[in-house]
């Protein structure tokens, strides 16, 4: 079995790691105790600051010379993520801490694999967490009271946490099937497609599909970056009209990078590229209160993409996959992009739509490993979900 890592900032929190540690060696875990402070430690560690803070890339000066607090922090915070990325034993990592302490760990935790075990005993754990997980599969554990010596509610917590990391250590995951992954995009108004897509290829691959909330598609490419997956379909690059036009949901400048760079084989189209997301009606920027709205839940509120916005959203998407070097494929679904985007239905604009696919064919150049391709169908139609399984598995066999 690997080794589970105990990190805290052992100037302050020395005496829970102390606990900690034996709870997980009691638990029969085999425990490494780090120490990311930057001050001198009250109990005995196995890797100490020094050694870790010695992973900077400046050297342990630029983390343990400096005065300021902040910048303390967030120079021990890269030297943890180089430290922990660089040990080939970790089995498990569990880190407990107040601000600082959250901070300088689960900066380290997001750069382990995904399926590594990351549990973190924070008193931020019940706030916004999103700082310290962002795609990771970091699990956020409340401490409940502040870390500042040991109580009875402390103990427990802190048992409890011990007990959990112990025991995804040593009873790690079995991946039983063997069968190679796959990354899918999918939006509500896009599900019967992906669904169909999903239900079409599952006897031969593993897939995975990642709701395009932008953290959705960041997380696939990270998959794809790791050596994780065995190729993409992309069908709903929605996240693309957020990041242009300042909605809630958007994908970073980086979308589409993993593609350029693994080489993957890709099927991508223009899924939900009708529609840009924000949060309740009245969140609804002034400038667009006038354009076409539609109430996806109470929280949620679409706006319909006009052909200017269109235009440039097919262009920007066209751009980056035309640095695309492995084989591509991308389809355009000429009757409607979503299961909005119908004859009929609120997002229906054959205009926009048009302005959409001329944006993509005009920066998307097609070569010996790019491909377009029209089809008269929307999106939700079961042979738009056949041609892409069909484009897909060509691309897969060669």
């Amino acid at each position: 079995m690997k080794r589970i890592y105990a990190v805290a900032t052992a100037d302050t929190k020395g005496e829970e790691l102390a606990f900690l540690a034996s709870a997980i060696a009691a638990a029969g875990g085999d425990v490494m105790r780090v120490d990311v402070g930057t001050r001198a430690p009250t109990v005995e560690v196995d890797a100490s600051a020094a050694e870790v803070a010695a992973h900077h890339p400046e050297g342990a000066e630029a983390v343990l010379g400096s005065d300021d607090r902040g910048k303390a922090v967030s120079a021990m915070g890269e030297a943890f993520a180089n430290f922990i990325a660089a040990r080939d034993d970790v089995g498990a990592v569990i880190g407990i801490g107040g601000g600082g302490g959250t901070s300088i760990v689960t900066a380290g935790m997001r750069r382990l694999p995904y399926g590594v075990p990351k549990l973190m005993v924070s008193t931020l754990a019940s706030g916004d967490t999103a700082p310290y997980v962002d795609i990771s599969d970091i699990i956020m554990m409340p401490s409940v009271t502040d870390m500042a010596g040991l109580n009875g509610l402390s103990r427990t917590i802190l048992h409890n946490a011990a007990q959990a990391i112990a025991g995804m250590a040593m009873r790690p995951a079995q991946r039983a099937d063997g069968k190679p992954a796959l990354g899918l995009t999918m939006f509500g108004v896009t599900t019967p497609c992906v669904t169909a897509i999903t239900h079409r290829l599952r006897d031969d691959y593993d897939c995975m599909v990642f709701h395009a909330t932008g953290t959705g598609g960041r997380t696939m490419e990270k998959l794809a970056d790791s050596a994780m997956l065995a190729g993409l379909l992309d069908i709903t690059t929605t996240e693309v009209c957020d990041l242009l036009f300042n909605g809630v949901l958007p994908a970073t400048e980086d979308r589409f990078g993993a593609v350029v760079r693994t080489m993957l084989p890709y099927v991508g189209a223009p899924g939900a590229c009708d529609m840009v997301n924000f949060w309740a009606p009245e969140t609804v920027p002034e400038r667009y209160r006038g354009r076409t709205l539609y109430r996806h839940n109470p929280n949620v509120t679409l706006m319909r993409t006009n052909a200017e916005e269109c235009r440039a959203i097919g262009e920007w998407i066209g751009t980056r996959l035309n640095a695309c070097e492995g084989p591509l494929r991308f389809l355009i679904p000429e009757k409607g992009v979503s299961a909005l985007d119908v004859e009929g239905g609120a997002f229906f604009d054959p205009e926009a739509d048009a302005e959409l696919f001329a944006g993509v064919e005009r920066t998307l150049k097609p070569a010996a490993n790019r491909r377009i391709e029209r089809l008269p169908l929307n999106i939700n139609d079961p042979e738009f979900a056949e041609a892409a399984v069909a484009a897909f598995l060509d691309m897969a066999r060669k």
